[in-house]
């Protein structure tokens, strides 16, 4: 598997080179350029490269969670973490914090549940900025105290 694995990589490289040398100079006009038949096949080869690379990430990743001694229980408490981060956060966020009409008439169309979804992303950030400082500084503490 290995081995099919670089000659198929070895081979995406030439083509690549090859196309590489086929693309248009910069003197042709954008238009042009854009519907070059070298280029899209390069975009073409790039989304495969891409969603393959993805695939391989998500199926190995399940894998090693599924097949590892205790790897599903600490998923599963990380997303339940993770959600009860966001459901505090969505609780703090109020969706007053602006004046909806001072938007409009600046010519930002805003509605309450637009303005709460942002305040949830931020209180999001902010909860676990300070969840990665206090673990961070847990653990230092931890070691300074047991040497």
């Amino acid at each position: 598997m290995h081995k099919i694995v670089k000659i198929i990589l070895v081979i995406l490289g030439v083509v690549g080179a090859i196309l590489w040398f086929q693309l248009p100079s910069s003197d042709v006009p954008a238009t042009e350029a854009i519907n070059n038949s070298s280029m899209n096949f390069m975009f073409i080869i790039t989304y495969a490269l891409l969603g393959i690379a993805v695939v391989a990430t998500v199926l190995f990743g399940l894998m090693n969670l599924i097949t590892s001694k205790g790897g599903l229980k600490k998923a599963l408490f990380a997303v339940v973490g993770l959600l009860i981060v966001v459901v505090v956060s969505y609780a703090m966020a109020s969706g007053t914090d602006v004046n909806l009409d001072e938007m409009a008439r600046k010519g930002v169309p805003t509605t309450e549940d637009t303005v709460k979804a942002i305040g949830t992303g931020l209180n999001v950030f902010f909860l676990l900025t300070i969840i990665a400082v206090a673990a961070m500084m847990f653990s230092g503490v931890k070691k300074m105290i047991s040497k």
